[in-house]
């Protein structure tokens, strides 16, 4: 699943290639993929990109006058490819974008000048892929209300990463959630962007196991699992910068500590990592140094 790691490279690679491009076409291969008729599909043609941001587990498309919310969900992944790049199996999704006189001068660094970015008179395409589709793209035209389940408040609390999201603040928001400490990660009520193998690296960063009780924290492991769920989440950020070109439909976790990683020693302490499943889910931890 695309956490806020891996949709926060994406969103900055995206942002720097086509924003200020007008969309020249889009098609919905798969419709079952996208929320929206026909003529709202139609009706981004024109239009030029705003803007391309991370919100949570979404990615924000926003043009002149409509927007894209994308929940890529278990199984969605974005493509960057030239026209005549051959179409991935499954595209769901395929909008072609014109030229621009420049890139936007809010382009995250890392991506300024790299080989990979389009040129301004190139005309990319972002093709998204969902062999379940599972996933969904949302069209939300101006003056049409349209719900996107999961977005916004009260379903999702403020991005893992937010500045605003101070260690006060931490301490008071995960008061008012009980429960174990990896579904406390993974409620995006609790905070948003963190889903099943990031909770697991936080956890084993804060040594702290993935089924204990919140209500059983001292109030310095509570501080450690704001500083783990920091710097883990800045650490993978900066691992995926730099596995960029991009090619966005291959999710690269090669780099995590205990992840899916099961009867592997541990990283930290050489015990042999354990791993259970329960509805579906991978759930990797070490008992000789998480608490």
């Amino acid at each position: 699943m695309p956490e806020l790691p891996d949709l926060t490279v994406v969103a900055d690679a995206l942002h720097a290639s086509l924003t200020g491009r007008p969309v020249r076409s889009a098609e919905a291969p798969g419709p079952l993929t996208v929320r929206g008729t026909p003529a709202e599909l139609a009706g981004l043609i024109g239009q030029r990109v705003e803007s391309i941001r991370r919100r949570g587990k979404f990615l924000l498309i926003v043009l002149e006058r409509d927007e894209i919310a994308c929940n890529p969900m278990l199984t969605g992944r974005f493509q960057l490819a030239a026209p005549g790049d051959k179409l991935p199996t499954k595209a769901a999704v395929v909008l072609g974008f014109g030229t621009r006189a420049s890139g936007p001068p809010d382009a995250a660094r890392w991506t300024r000048g790299a080989a990979w970015l389009p040129g301004p008179g190139a005309t990319p395409e972002v093709r998204y892929r969902d062999p379940t589709q599972m996933g969904k793209i949302y069209l939300r035209p101006a003056g049409i209300d349209r719900p996107v389940p999961g977005l916004g408040e009260p379903d999702q609390g403020p991005d893992a990463d937010d500045p605003a999201l101070t260690l006060e603040v931490w301490r008071e928001r995960i008061r008012r959630h009980p429960g174990e400490l990896k579904n406390l990660l993974r409620n995006q009520a609790f905070v948003a962007g963190i889903g099943n193998a990031y909770s697991d690296e936080i956890l084993h960063a804060a040594r702290l196991l993935p089924f204990r009780k919140r209500a059983s924290l001292a109030s310095e492991e509570i501080d450690a699992l704001y500083a783990a769920t920091r710097a883990t989440l800045a650490n993978a950020i900066e691992v995926l910068k730099g596995r960029v070109p991009p090619s966005f439909e291959r999710q690269v976790r090669d780099y995590l500590a205990v992840h899916d990683k099961g009867g592997q020693p541990c990283p930290r302490c050489g015990t042999r990592i354990t791993e259970v499943k329960a509805g579906g889910f991978i759930t990797s931890f070490c008992r000789g140094c998480q608490r």
